[in-house]
């Protein structure tokens, strides 16, 4: 884990998968979980006592759900950067747990590295989408003029915080053609930066 130390709090109300969490996580350097609990009310006390900076939220909880959940936290202060753990692969909830201020989702069945690089994207300010997530909001999303199908795809890839390598092992082609599927469409649409590609897949409503 680069940069600054980050700790974390675990919420799911299945022991099992906070000791596996706990597990994987303290065995990185810079991240230490500080807190763990199974239910949404506690989740709250343990945000406002521990002061955590990132929360690791399940999307099933027996008494507040996490989308509702993260919204709270997310009124804290300090309020802590939100990541979405969930079996549930909808679109709808992924834009849900964005408009309560989620800043990930990771589906539990995913590769034990997408955790990390959840982790270390939203440490760092960005955000951060299972690939499986994101290929399937492509897969709903209507054409964009001038856009092919793979740059429509790879836009929203990296608009989910996935890299050029990860894109690249998702679509089954190179680091370079992934950077010149990036370089042309940033041409065809007049968008100089990534972020300004992510803003240009928010307004259509690819990721939210």
């Amino acid at each position: 884990m680069s940069g600054e130390p980050r700790t974390l709090i675990l919420v799911d109300d299945h022991p099992l998968v906070r000791d596996g969490l706990r597990v994987h996580l303290e065995a990185v350097p810079g991240l230490h979980v500080v807190g763990e609990c199974g239910s949404g009310r506690e989740a709250l006390n343990l945000a406002a006592t521990l002061r955590p900076d990132i929360a690791l939220v399940d999307i099933s909880m027996p008494d507040i759900d996490g989308l509702e959940l993260v919204s709270r936290l997310r009124r804290l202060e300090p309020a802590p950067e939100c990541i979405i753990l969930s079996m549930f692969d909808k679109p709808e909830y992924v834009r849900q747990s964005v408009r309560a201020g989620s800043r990930g989702y990771v589906l539990k069945d995913s590769p034990a590295g997408d955790i990390l690089t959840a982790i270390e994207a939203v440490a760092s300010g960005g955000n951060y989408y299972s690939a499986a997530l994101v290929q399937g909001l492509a897969s709903l999303a209507q054409p964009a003029p001038g856009l092919t199908k793979r740059e429509r795809e790879i836009l929203i890839l990296v608009a989910g915080g996935a890299s050029n390598k990860r894109i690249a092992q998702i679509c089954g082609i190179s680091c370079r053609t992934v950077e010149t599927h990036r370089l042309s469409t940033r041409r065809k649409l007049g968008i100089e930066s990534t972020a300004g590609l992510v803003r240009y897949a928010m307004e259509q409503s690819w990721i939210v």
